[in-house]
């Protein structure tokens, strides 16, 4: 039985990543500040002996001794990391540095949940792990695509200077249960604007794209990543290499959930990327990963889980 700590482990993905844990027979403390993860989240884990709640902000120091950390918390949609982006650049920043330090006094793993925003707008398509990003510093988005991006140089760094056993894993767009209805991504949006029978909102021409991979998928690809030998860090890419125009993925939903919602169409938000999807050849060599469910399954999946919350 491993200890692990999961920073952000209320949210979305952490709460996901938390039952799985604990299924495979580990400890599993959950560290959360709620301000986008959820208590409901992980509710039904709170009688398992082996499951530990602390509300806690990352950007403090933390002490526990454990044996791999997963470091998950900071907010991820734009509506969220937006909001306070001052916030959201300390979340990436003396969070990973709070966590590397204990993982350095510990001597434990850690695994860093960076993101394909790493990549920006990217010049290059599909986005392979060599490529160093198309970003704008001082843009809306660059709280989270920066803070990320100096996450990483702190992982690299704490393992090059002080032996700290890393692993950068980014995360492409991932969807599923427990997604908040309220976060502004694309497909809890389009989910829930359907149910309630609203118009779809597409930014721009809905001809950007992007590749959407089910929770579960990434899961495991986080769990392979964890179990490799110290001598790979990543960063590697794991994502679902589909890619869908916005406007795809609305008629998707529309008929999934047998909406009769209407496409309205807004101005693009400012550094929104055109194009986003992984190239995940280093994944399907070292971790033996690629994803298992396709867009539709996995949105049948999603739609039923907000029909009981919306």
């Amino acid at each position: 039985m491993k200890r692990i700590l999961i920073t952000g482990g209320a949210g979305f993905l952490g709460s996901h990543l938390c039952e799985r844990l604990l299924k495979e027979g580990n400890d599993v403390i959950c560290m959360d500040n709620y301000f986008t993860g959820n208590k409901r989240n992980i509710m039904h884990l709170l009688d398992n002996p082996y499951f530990e709640l602390i509300r806690h902000d990352v950007t403090s120091p933390f002490f526990v001794e454990v044996d791999e950390i997963f470091n998950l918390a900071c907010p991820a949609s734009p509506i969220h990391y937006q909001y306070n982006g001052i916030k959201t650049v300390k979340t990436s920043v003396m969070g990973a540095i709070n966590m590397l330090g204990l993982a350095k006094r510990v001597k434990a793993k850690i695994l860093q949940a960076s993101t394909s925003e790493v990549y920006g707008d990217p010049e290059i398509h599909p986005q392979v792990e060599s490529y160093w990003g198309h970003v704008n510093p001082i843009g809306q988005r660059s709280c989270y695509d920066e803070g990320k991006r100096c996450a990483e140089t702190l992982f690299i760094n704490y393992h090059q200077q002080n032996n700290v056993r890393i692993k950068i894993i980014r995360i492409f767009n991932t969807y599923g249960p427990r997604m908040d209805p309220n976060d502004g991504r694309v497909v809890s949006n389009f989910i829930v604007q359907a149910l309630k029978g609203k118009d779809i909102t597409i930014y721009g021409n809905g001809m950007q794209t992007r590749s959407f991979q089910y929770v579960d998928d990434l899961i495991n690809g986080m769990i392979k990543l964890m179990n490799t030998g110290d001598d790979f860090t990543g960063p590697v890419n794991v994502g679902n290499p589909g890619e869908f125009t916005m406007l795809e993925l609305a008629e998707k939903v529309i008929k999934l959930t047998g909406s009769n919602s209407k496409l309205i169409f807004q101005p693009l938000p400012s550094d929104d990327p055109m194009q986003r999807k992984p190239d995940i050849t280093l994944a399907k060599k070292i971790l033996d990963w690629e994803p298992k469910i396709n867009l539709d399954e996995g949105l049948v999946r999603t739609i039923e889980y907000f029909k009981t919350i919306v």
